[in-house]
């Protein structure tokens, strides 16, 4: 069975993108958190499972696979599934995981990923807005040509996985879309992965100072709805 090796459910956006697909497709695996800001969590201690010091990790047998989109690309080997089954739907899945997997760096330094956190943002620069509305334009672009629930059709796949830190961070922040990306968001917050892992992450009670502080800097503090600690 693969064991995946991830941290912190309510702060790792990448540990999240391989989790969630392998649960969504019924994938079965063992997870292995390795907490952020606690001593098993130094690089030195990361090293000893994931050649990057850096998670998310998969474990299969004797074979290791780190970074998400390897990890994913990996999982398609065995579970076809994995990506779209039409080569033009596929072509583009591939196509958006990447755009996400590389980019939308404002979106990502200025709205830390939380499940738990509720934030008024003070601002959105034009660096930002310029990302929410690709995003807003992938979403819609990919149910409008491909006419499913999901992103590339009616199945869920690693195009939504790879989306799915994005799903919380709107959330979280209170970030505006437009059109069928709108329901496309509140549909993706009740898919059961989606709640499990929001769940584990609100009864968390970890916190690393770090996340705490980028995410606090993104404006005010509405609502923390976490465990205490």
């Amino acid at each position: 069975m693969f064991t995946l090796h991830i941290a912190n459910k309510n702060y790792s956006s990448w540990s999240l993108r391989p989790w969630v697909l392998m649960r969504t497709l019924d994938i079965p695996f063992t997870e292995q958190i390795h907490p952020l800001g606690t001593s098993g969590s130094s690089y030195d201690a990361y090293r000893t499972f994931s050649p990057s010091g850096r998670v998310p990790c998969l474990q299969d047998g004797a074979q290791t696979v780190w970074d998400s989109l390897a990890i994913v690309e990996y999982l398609a080997e065995t579970y076809p599934q994995v990506w779209p089954t039409d080569k033009a739907a596929r072509a583009w899945a591939r196509s958006a995981s990447a755009e996400m997997h590389s980019g939308f760096q404002a979106l990502r330094n200025t709205c830390g990923m939380s499940c738990g956190h509720r934030i008024e943002m003070k601002e959105i620069s034009p660096a930002l807005q310029k990302d929410i509305a690709r995003i807003n334009e992938l979403w819609n672009q990919g149910l409008s040509e491909f006419g499913g629930a999901f992103l590339a059709g009616d199945k869920f796949t690693a195009v939504d996985a790879f989306f799915a830190p994005v799903v919380f961070r709107f959330q979280t922040y209170g970030l505006p879309l437009t059109g069928a990306a709108k329901d496309y968001h509140a549909r993706l917050l009740q898919l059961p992965a989606l709640q499990e892992w929001y769940a584990s992450g609100l009864a968390e009670t970890w916190r690393e100072p770090d996340h705490e502080t980028e995410i606090l800097a993104a404006g005010k503090l509405i609502a923390d709805l976490r465990a205490s600690n």
